[in-house]
């Protein structure tokens, strides 16, 4: 199974996969948890040049530098994990390209869609869970304790229209995609999401 946590800064996707990780683990399953950007060595170095470099990339060369992540992520982690029969978590995947390059930056859909495909191999997610933030109160949880990365440090409005565009997705895809609030306590938030998540290992089986 391919799992997927998606959603604003500050929403909690680390949190819950670490958790979820744990909670299948304990149950037997063998699970990778891994993240976009960043799941391999070449993720490693995109992943620094994007959200902690000086200098600030073009937003075209952003998203190829994304696609050539995902590629290498597809192709070294997520595909092989699946094949050996692991359950993959992992940390954002192609809606956050949709969410953040297509709402935030504004680039065309037409553009991200053939993105997407070409780089995660159509490979699509079983379950993703879209975790929903205001984006002040995510923000604002997400650099509590840390300085600000260059997506943390936009604009309100730049975070308005990806949260925007996570919605659309959400809308669009309900069988794949689970809309969760994050209003409510991590406790009652985990346990909504593990019960979907046995429900679908359930069918599975």
């Amino acid at each position: 199974m391919f799992i997927t946590f998606e959603g604003g800064e500050g929403c909690g996707k680390s949190t819950h996969s670490k958790l979820l990780k744990k909670y299948l683990e304990r149950k037997g399953h063998r699970v990778i948890l891994t993240l976009e950007p960043g799941g391999t060595d070449i993720g490693g170095k995109i992943r620094s040049m994007l959200l902690k470099g000086k200098k600030l990339v073009s937003r075209y060369s952003e998203l190829f530098l994304f696609a050539a992540d995902r590629a290498e992520h597809v192709a070294r982690i997520i595909r092989p994990a699946l094949i050996a029969s692991k359950i993959v978590i992992s940390d954002r995947y192609v809606d956050s390209t949709t969410a953040y390059q297509e709402g935030g930056r504004r680039l065309p859909k037409d553009l991200i869609d053939l993105i997407n495909k070409v780089s995660s191999e159509s490979l699509v997610p079983d379950i993703t869970f879209l975790l929903d933030v205001r984006p002040g109160i995510g923000i604002r949880r997400g650099t509590r304790h840390t300085g600000k990365d260059k997506f943390e440090s936009e604009n309100r409005g730049f975070h308005d229209r990806v949260r925007k565009a996570y919605l659309r997705l959400a809308k669009r895809e309900k069988t794949r995609i689970k809309l969760i609030s994050t209003d409510d306590a991590v406790e009652k938030v985990q346990s909504m999401i593990r019960e979907i998540v046995d429900e679908k290992l359930a069918d599975k089986g």
